[in-house]
C-alpha cells in the first residue's frame, strides 16, 4: 500500500502561541512528510512488507532499518499531532477511570506531568516521551530515542510528546522545558482518554 501524509486535525495556526504557524508548517510539511516519502521509497520492491499497516511495519520490520525508522517516525508524528489540541479541556477527565488511575499511580495529574517533564528533560538527544498502559494495564511514563517505538514492546500509547529539536527549536530555541510547559496546556485529554478506554 502507498502511505500518505494524514491531514492535520486543525489549522496550522490553531496551536498558537504554543506552536507558531511556521513551526507547524516546517514540522508537518517537511519533517513528517519526509518520513512518509522515505517509507514509500523504502517499501519499493519489498513484497514482504508492502501491504502491512504502520503498526505491523513497526512490529515486524528490522529494528533501526530504513523501513522501521520511517514507519515509526510516520506513526509517532501522526500520534503527536493528535495528542495536542487548540482546546485542551482537562475537565473531561473528571470522574473517569483514567483520572482515577492517574491519581492512584502518580498521586495526582500534576505529579504525573512532573514525571513526564522530568523524563523529557532527561532524554539525551532526539526522541519521544510517552504515557502508556503496559501489559498489566498499569500506567507508566518512558522515553525512547530517535525512531524507537513502545509499540515494539506491546505497550499501549496514550500520549506522546516529540522532543526532537525540530519540534520546538523555531519557537523555543533550546528551551525544551518551556516547550514542555506549553505542551501541557495543549494536551488533548479526550484523545488520551479515548486511547485509555480503547486499550
Amino acid at each position: 500500500m502507498k502511505h500518505t501524509l494524514p491531514k492535520l486535525p486543525y489549522l496550522k495556526t490553531a496551536l498558537q502561541p504554543f506552536l507558531s504557524e511556521e513551526a507547524v508548517t516546517v514540522h508537518y510539511e517537511k519533517h513528517h512528510r519526509t518520513y512518509v516519502d522515505k517509507l514509500n521509497k523504502a517499501l519499493e520492491g519489498e513484497q514482504k512488507y508492502k501491504d502491512l499497516s504502520l503498526e505491523e511495519l513497526i512490529s515486524q520490520a528490522p529494528l533501526n532499518g530504513g523501513i522501521f525508522n520511517a514507519a515509526s517516525q510516520t506513526w509517532n508524528h501522526t500520534f503527536f499531532w493528535q495528542s495536542v489540541s487548540p482546546n485542551s479541556e482537562y475537565h473531561v477527565l473528571e470522574k473517569s477511570a483514567l483520572y482515577k488511575q492517574i491519581n492512584d499511580t502518580f498521586g495526582s495529574c500534576e505529579k504525573m506531568l512532573d514525571k513526564f517533564k522530568e523524563t523529557a528533560l532527561s532524554q539525551f538527544g532526539s526522541g519521544w516521551v510517552w504515557l502508556f498502559k503496559n501489559k498489566t494495564n498499569a500506567l507508566d511514563i518512558c522515553s525512547t530515542s530517535n525512531a524507537e517505538s513502545i509499540i515494539r514492546d506491546n505497550k499501549q500509547p496514550l500520549l506522546i510528546c516529540d522532543v526532537w529539536e525540530h519540534a520546538y527549536y523555531i519557537d523555543y530555541q533550546n528551551d525544551r522545558a518551556g516547550y514542555l510547559d506549553a505542551f501541557f496546556d495543549h494536551i488533548d485529554w479526550q484523545f488520551v482518554e479515548n486511547n485509555y478506554n480503547a486499550s
